[in-house]
């Protein structure tokens, strides 16, 4: 049987904290993994489901983006991706019945660990205009009241349609069709607040921004650079991958603020001798400071240019630009700068040296701990400019590896999901469907939200997602959400965005890819269909689900949008919404003609393992840049400046997280137990602050011009990170990060290096 959802909320305030592990998975993943999905599943559901997660005939797991290998284990999922599937395909249910006894008011009050506990959404909810509860509505009248609002407005430009990365590609599509059809490109995405920076620098520099690896490239590598990224709570199956390259003989440097369980040491649980015994997967742990890896970076290039032989001439002479003035720059880098921006040591940057200089084909991979800071885009330009070099982009066992999150982000934005679309496409989309799209930018979340506060927004709609927790700036957001006329949410579980809304909000539950979707044909008979997705490293596959679904009132999201845009647009579209809902075969059909890469998208997608999107500078060394070939690049080094006092914080995720998803209030790996309001600090830092292992202290984020955020009632836990730094949990700290604290040239919000200085708290 599975367990009940908590009546109350568990009372956080006093978490346990152990030493922290040095392992990561093996045993105690597996029984965490079994207890958490039969709470939620039941023992022969969690079976039936568990089996098909990642399989080619199956689903594809919504807890990341990591990609499938050709030859799959029975159990292709992690802990993590359990715990994802567990609480998607759970027995819970939250009907008409609860929402009739919590008001919204009642709803706000509540943790996100208790509202995703209480389960799955049943049934389309309406509050109207000075309700104080949702109550259940039909369907077609939640669309007249989206079409009402929609109408009203001054512009199409006074609506917002944000997208959360595990919409499929299909409903992505249509998404961003609909909303352009209506007349505007404001299509803010979760992209937005992760990858940004990763897509602004690849673009600019090899043409493309995304990746330009494979999987198998990681098993040919000499060299993999794991920086700004934990794989072990965020990714887990990539630990695999990495055991895999390790067996192969490649050996990895991890760039880490904090020592990671997973990348120290790796238990793997599909096989006897890595469930006890494990592989030790880092060569070389560079404990940087916040925001010093541009600086790294920049003095790795400087030895590398000072090293004879070690540039790849022929490679620069033949596919790059701007070699010159970016070796110039490089030749500037300055050791002492160096190290007080990095915190390591001379001899820790020499062995990296070595490392690389024995490599002939290096991966850098990364995740947010590089992308969220504000001279992030200059920070992996540097990378690139690092790789570029030694002639490691276009050539097997090597390359970029940006690691993306959520499951379909990188397939959302492939669909056009983007505010400031490329004119080809929107050239594409015309001929296509014969409408003229909007060609004025619209806008990116951090403009998104201002456009709300100030009143130039008035509808938000969000095809899933978590919008006011995973958005920066957090009072100021959930301000700016109420000053809507309407917000709409896509969701299949509850989450603090339902609690915080316009004049009139609207729930509108979905199917999850665990569930078979079923729509129903011109000829009156029922079909399956199936949806895909594309993975970090630009592999295109299907979904299948197979569950029945949690309620007879769902809608699939491309149902949704084909049914909203029937509504809203009525008779003057051309486009042939209808026959979008009920066949989602046609949909790839357009997509195959409108965007490159995706011909004969329904035949190719039919291989169990589906397909490799075109890579050109992967593919053939070939740049699709401004200036046709790789772009060096050379920018001032910038680094976090901590005043006396201070220190600098990021904000990650804790072992029972998925972003703003919180299965549980454990961090395993980090010895926390039973609360999230933590804050990690150097032994010797908090010696300094005298702050006591176990006192209590506001966080108080100071930026420029005296603006200041707080974050109430953190414990303080002595932990070896970097010297300077702190670590706590999001969303609790997005608080600290204020509107205008972005990264240069993405927009992406700077919650990596949030200057804060700690105070005794009330609570203390």
């Amino acid at each position: 049987m599975a367990g009940k959802p908590p009546k109350s909320d568990p009372v956080q305030d006093a978490p346990q904290v152990a030493e922290p592990k040095h392992a990561a998975a093996g045993l105690p993943a597996i029984g965490h993994t079994l207890r958490i999905a039969q709470q939620q599943m039941g023992v022969r559901r969690t079976a039936l489901t568990l089996l098909r997660v990642n399989q080619k005939d199956g689903f594809d797991c919504p807890g990341c983006a990591w990609p499938e290998p050709e030859h799959r284990h029975a159990a292709e999922f992690c802990e993590n991706g359990a715990k994802a599937v567990a609480e998607e395909a759970t027995l819970r249910r939250v009907t008409p019945d609860f929402f009739a006894a919590h008001t919204v008011a009642d709803l706000a009050t509540r943790s996100g660990y208790w509202l995703g506990q209480q389960g799955r959404l049943t049934h389309p909810v309406y509050l109207a205009e000075g309700a104080d509860h949702y109550e259940p509505v039909p369907w077609e009248r939640a669309f007249d009241i989206v079409a009402e609002e929609l109408a009203a407005l001054g512009s199409p430009d006074e609506a917002l349609f944000y997208t959360s990365g595990r919409t499929s590609n299909e409903a992505a599509f249509l998404y961003q069709l609909f909303a352009r059809e209506l007349g505007t490109n404001n299509l803010p995405d979760c992209s937005n607040m992760c990858h940004e920076s990763s897509g602004s620098a690849l673009s600019e520099t090899i043409g493309i921004g995304k990746g330009s690896v494979l999987l198998d490239d990681l098993y040919k590598a000499d060299l993999v650079i794991v920086a700004g990224q934990n794989p072990g709570t965020n990714h887990p199956r990539m630990l695999s991958a990495l055991e895999k390259a390790k067996t192969n003989g490649a050996k990895i440097i991890t760039v880490n603020p904090l020592p990671e369980a997973g990348l120290e040491r790796f238990k793997n649980p599909q096989t006897a001798q890595g469930m006890f015994k494990g592989a030790a997967l880092t060569d070389l742990f560079l404990q940087i400071r916040l925001g010093g890896d541009q600086a790294l970076f920049r003095l790795l290039n400087k030895l590398i240019l000072e090293t004879e032989g070690a540039v790849d001439e022929e490679f620069i002479s033949e596919h790059t630009h701007g070699y010159e003035d970016f070796a110039d720059a490089a030749r500037s880098a300055d050791w002492d700068e160096t190290l007080t921006a990095t915190g390591l040591t001379r001899e820790k940057i020499d062995e990296a040296l070595r490392l690389i200089l024995d490599s002939e084909r290096t991966i850098v991979c990364w995740a947010m701990g590089l992308t969220q800071h504000k001279h992030a885009v200059p920070t992996i330009r540097e990378v690139v400019n690092f790789l570029l070099l030694r002639g490691n982009i276009g050539r097997p066992g090597a390359g970029v590896c940006p690691v993306r999150g959520h499951s379909n982000v990188q397939g959302d934005r492939t669909m056009g999901i983007f505010e400031r679309p490329a004119p080809a496409f929107l050239d594409a989309l015309e001929k296509e469907f014969g409408f003229t799209p909007p060609r004025e930018h619209g806008y990116d979340v951090v403009r998104a939200i201002r456009a709300l506060r100030d009143g130039d927004a008035k509808v938000f709609f969000a095809m899933g997602g978590n919008f006011v927790s995973a958005s920066p700036d957090t009072e100021v957001t959930e301000a700016a959400m109420r000053r809507a006329r309407l917000t709409v949410h896509v969701s299949t579980k509850l989450n603090r965005s339902h609690a915080v809304t316009g004049a009139r909000a609207l729930i509108l539950p979905t199917l999850g890819r665990t569930e078979r979707d079923l729509q129903v044909g011109p000829n009156g008979k029922s079909a399956e269909q199936f949806v895909t997705v594309e993975d970090s490293m630009g592999m295109v596959h299907a979904s299948r689900g197979r569950l029945e679904p949690a309620s007879e009132h769902l809608l699939s999201e491309p149902a949704i949008v084909a049914r909203l845009a029937r509504r809203v647009l009525g008779h003057e579209s051309r486009t042939p919404w209808e026959e979008f809902e009920k066949d989602y075969a046609t949909v790839r059909d357009r997509i195959a003609r409108v965007i490159p890469g995706f011909d004969d998208f329904n035949a190719r997608v039919a291989h169990p393992s589906g397909f490799a999107l075109p890579h050109a500078p992967r593919d053939e060394r070939r740049f699709p840049t401004a200036t046709g070939k790789a772009n060096f690049t050379a920018a001032p080094v910038e680094y976090p400046k901590l005043p006396e006092g201070r220190l600098l914080l990021q904000t990650l995720r804790s072992h029972d997280q998925y972003n703003t998803t919180i299965y549980g209030l454990d961090d395993r790996y980090r010895g926390i137990r039973n609360g999230r309001r933590v804050v990690l600090v150097n032994p010797d830092d908090a010696r300094q602050l005298n702050l006591s292992d176990g006192s209590y202290v506001d966080l108080v984020g100071e930026w420029k011009d005296g603006v200041e955020r707080r974050a109430p009632g953190f414990r303080v836990v002595h932990y070896p990170t970097a010297r300077g730094c702190a670590a706590a949990y999001y969303p609790e700290t997005n608080v600290l990060v204020p509107l205008d604290a972005t990264a240069d040239t993405s927009n992406t919000p700077a919650g990596k290096s949030v200057v804060v200085r700690l105070e005794q708290s009330a609570t203390d």
